[in-house]
């Protein structure tokens, strides 16, 4: 009997110690992906405490780590990511609903 109690209390422990496991979701990796980028609160509306870059992917906006909004010039300028929204060929990962940038090389404004 002893036995018996002995292993359905060590069933029970590996049971909660599995539950308490959260998988995390794979990484989407990004290779030389042409995406959209700005000011993730003043051009993509999204939810922020400052002005911080961000990349809209396939739709979807996510803020950059790895990078930061004024590593690309002013900002505030005309032309700056707080005004404007441009294109960038981007390597990296999403990770958490964030995009944790490798490279980003701004594309050129295309000419009607």
């Amino acid at each position: 009997m002893k036995h018996f109690i002995f292993t359905l209390v060590l069933t029970a422990f590996g049971f909660a110690a599995n539950a308490q496991t959260a998988k995390q979701p794979a990484a989407k990796q990004l290779d030389k992906k042409t995406v959209e980028i700005a000011c993730g609160e003043c051009q993509f509306k999204m939810k922020g405490k400052d002005c911080e870059l961000a990349v809209r992917i396939d739709g979807k906006s996510y803020f950059v780590d790895g990078k930061g909004i004024d590593d690309f010039g002013d900002a505030h300028g005309k032309h700056g990511f707080c005004n404007a929204i441009g294109k960038a060929e981007v390597t990296g990962e999403i990770v958490n609903n964030r995009f944790k940038a490798k490279t980003i090389t701004l594309l050129p404004e295309k000419k009607d």
